[in-house]
């Protein structure tokens, strides 16, 4: 989570935490507990109308535990029904396949999702990046700055359809 919000937060954007816990979340570095984030917003008083775009960590804990918790599904969910950008990595396409989002797709994950993502319907690649319309994933660690790359352009191709609309109207 950090490397992503930090490039984020360099590009211009203003990102939030956005938790079903309360108070805090913690990191997972590897093979142990890492460092401790403050909430931002609690899920029960986020609206997704208020965001841009949602960026999904990865992490194989946090993906499991939300993608049963059908709040955190349908917060995601409605991201794509908007048509908003989605930038999801490593575990997080779980969430994806649970809100309904990953037929037709083309993604990419840790390799231990190859299957369930076949399953759901979506073209599993073997890439840093794989973009789609408004959802780009990456894989693992490793692929982190294609992932922040990918996810800023993703941002940026959003602002200026965005900045179109509003001029044409």
């Amino acid at each position: 989570m950090t490397d992503p919000r930090e490039a984020l937060d360099q590009s211009g954007a203003e990102t939030k935490i956005i938790s079903p816990a309360s108070g805090h979340v913690l990191g997972w570095k590897f093979t142990e507990w890492g460092d401790e984030f403050p909430i931002d917003v609690p899920l029960d008083q986020a609206g997704p109308q208020d965001y841009d775009a949602l960026m999904l960590p990865g992490g194989v804990m946090n993906s499991d535990k939300l993608r049963k918790r059908q709040k955190s599904v349908d917060f995601a969910k409605s991201f794509f029904i908007d048509g908003k950008p989605v930038a999801a990595r490593c575990h997080r396409p779980l969430t994806i396949i649970e809100a309904g989002e990953a037929k037709g797709r083309r993604m990419t994950s840790w390799p231990s999702l190859k299957t369930d993502l076949l399953n759901a319907g979506a073209g599993w690649l073997d890439k840093a990046l794989v973009s789609d319309g408004n959802l780009v994933t990456s894989r693992k660690p490793d692929d982190i700055p294609a992932f922040n790359e990918g996810m800023i352009e993703l941002l940026a191709r959003a602002r200026r359809k965005d900045e179109r609309a509003h001029q044409i109207a």
